[in-house]
C-alpha cells in the first residue's frame, strides 16, 4: 500500500510527548549525558513515513507553543520566551499499538536505518526553530531518564492528526 493514500487514522505518523519541565536529565550506563533546567523534555517516536514536511510542522510547533506562565498565571508564554532549554529524547514505544491483546505491538516504529537520520534532522531543526541548541539522549541507547514535570503539563502531539 505505500505511496496509496490511507484514510487520515491508518497513516502512520511521527509522535511527540512534550512535557514542560523544572529539569529533566538522560543518564547511560552511569553516565550523564545531558541536562536541561526549566524547559521542555520531548520524546520523539519516528515511522517510516515521515516525511520533511512532518519535521518541519512539528519543529515550529514546539518552538512556539505556549505552555509557560506568563506574569498573570496563564500559559502564555513559549520555551524561548522563557529562555528555557529543551532535551529531545528518541522512543519507539510512541508508535506502540495496543489494538490487539496485552502486548504491544512496535511494527510502526522505523527502523533505526530511518530513524536515526530523521530523529538527527528533527533535533537540527528544532535547534533552528529555536535558534538555540538543544540537548539530545542517545539514540538506541538504554537511557534513564529522569524528570521534574512541572504542572505537570504534558501534551501529545500527532504530525497526521493536526489538531
Amino acid at each position: 500500500m505505500r505511496g496509496e493514500a490511507q484514510p487520515l487514522e491508518r497513516r502512520k505518523r511521527m509522535r511527540i510527548l512534550i512535557q514542560r519541565v523544572k529539569k529533566a536529565s538522560v543518564t547511560v550506563e552511569g553516565e550523564l549525558i545531558s541536562l536541561i533546567n526549566k524547559g521542555l523534555l520531548v520524546f520523539v517516536g519516528i515511522c517510516d513515513e515521515d516525511t520533511n514536511e512532518d519535521i518541519e510542522w512539528l519543529t515550529k510547533k514546539i518552538a512556539n507553543i505556549r505552555l509557560f506562565d506568563d506574569e498573570h498565571g496563564v500559559m502564555n508564554l513559549s520555551v524561548t520566551d522563557v529562555g528555557g532549554d529543551v532535551l529531545a529524547v528518541s522512543q519507539f514505544t510512541l508508535m506502540a499499538s495496543t489494538k490487539k491483546g496485552n502486548r504491544p505491538s512496535y511494527i510502526k516504529a522505523a527502523k533505526p536505518d530511518v530513524s536515526v537520520p530523521l530523529y538527527e534532522q528533527f533535533c537540527s531543526e528544532l535547534e533552528i526553530a529555536l535558534n538555540s541548541p538543544i540537548k539530545r539522549g542517545i539514540f538506541g541507547a538504554d537511557m534513564k531518564v529522569e524528570l521534574l514535570n512541572d504542572g505537570p503539563v504534558t501534551i501529545f502531539i500527532d504530525s497526521k492528526n493536526r489538531e
